[in-house]
């Protein structure tokens, strides 16, 4: 084991990315992104990925903000979270 703390994230940190899983419901992408777009107004959402499971219950969407503190990534995570669609957060 280390004794060294982990590494800090210099802010703002561009390309900072953002996973995370939830139901195939139909409205789980566009929820994510309104989610996403309150705390990191401007993130480009043609460059999310999405990708369903293989018997199509959930669906993982990448995506890649502008990290411009801990206390926004703080909110977005609590924010996802609270969505009753969202399952986990990466």
């Amino acid at each position: 084991m280390s004794d060294q703390p982990p590494p800090k994230i210099e802010f703002p940190c561009e390309d900072y990315p953002v996973k995370i899983i939830g139901e195939a419901a139909p409205d789980f992408r566009e929820t994510v992104l309104n989610i996403v777009e309150r705390h990191a107004p401007g993130f480009d959402a043609a460059r999310m990925d999405v990708v369903s499971s293989r018997k199509g219950n959930y669906q993982s969407v990448t995506l890649w903000i502008t990290a411009t503190g801990e206390q926004q990534l703080t909110d977005l995570n609590t924010d996802l979270r609270r969505c009753p669609l969202v399952r986990l957060v990466l």
